[in-house]
C-alpha cells in the first residue's frame, strides 16, 4: 500500500515540474519556421539562440527544446558557435527587422506627401 501511494506521489510531482511556458505557443510557430530553414540567415541564427536561451534551464517545453537541439544538428552548430556567431553579427550592427506579420500599419501615413 505505502509503495502505490509513494508511486503515485511520485508520478504526480513529476507532472508537476514540467511546466507550460507561457510564450510556448508562440515559439513553437518560430522554431516549426526555423525547422523548414535549410541554411539559417542571420536572423535565423539571432532567433534559435534567443529562443535557447529562454527555455535554458526551464522545465517543461521538452519537444520544443528537444527541437532547438535538433536545429544545432541540422546547421551543424554547437551551442557555443551559435552564441559565437550571433556575437558577431551583434557587433557588427545586426538589428532584426520587424517581421511582416509584426509591422503595424499601412505605411501610408510615412509616404511622400503633398504640399497642395
Amino acid at each position: 500500500m505505502l509503495g502505490n501511494i509513494r508511486q503515485i506521489w511520485m508520478s504526480e510531482s513529476a507532472e508537476q515540474s514540467s511546466q507550460c511556458h507561457p510564450l510556448e505557443a508562440i515559439d513553437r510557430d518560430h522554431v516549426d519556421r526555423l525547422l523548414a530553414c535549410q541554411t539559417p540567415a542571420e536572423a535565423d541564427l539571432a532567433d534559435l539562440a534567443r529562443l535557447l536561451i529562454r527555455y535554458d534551464g526551464f522545465p517543461g517545453a521538452e519537444s520544443l527544446q528537444e527541437d532547438m537541439q535538433r536545429l544545432l544538428s541540422i546547421w551543424n552548430l554547437s551551442r557555443s558557435e551559435l552564441n559565437a556567431r550571433v556575437r558577431e553579427l551583434w557587433s557588427s550592427g545586426f538589428r532584426p527587422g520587424p517581421a511582416v506579420e509584426d509591422a503595424v500599419g499601412s505605411g501610408f501615413d510615412t509616404s511622400e506627401s503633398d504640399s497642395g
